[in-house]
């Protein structure tokens, strides 16, 4: 595994125990499909919710959020199309969260975008 990429699993665990402790259970973790991958997957009460996990050292080059592209989000919807249809949930509520670390702080953005 490159250092980027363990740099990147360090913080989706981090993001996984910060979700933990708000009372969410973790589903999934870094579920491929053929379209893209979805970091986290994690239940809120009845709701099955789609994390993307983003890290900056710092905001010298952005926030961490704004690296959600459009077409990021297309592969993330995609994806999440495709575990619901997998797990026969078509029907349950769902919403795509956005977890923006900078440093060790953590900003967590519910419906940060939907299926349009």
């Amino acid at each position: 595994m490159n250092r980027h990429r363990q740099k990147g699993y360090k913080y989706e665990e981090k993001a996984a125990v910060y979700l933990q402790e708000k009372g969410y259970i973790i589903l999934e973790q870094n579920f491929y499909t053929f379209f893209g991958e979805i970091d986290l997957i994690a239940r809120d009460n009845e709701t099955i919710v789609f994390v993307e996990v983003k890290y900056r050292k710092s905001i010298k080059n952005g926030y961490p959020q704004e690296a959600v592209t459009y077409q990021k989000k297309q592969r993330i919807i995609k994806s999440a199309q495709y575990y619901l249809y997998q797990h026969n949930a078509l029907e349950k509520p769902c919403r795509f969260d956005v977890i923006a670390i900078v440093g060790e702080e953590f900003l967590h953005i519910e419906n940060a975008f939907e299926i349009k």
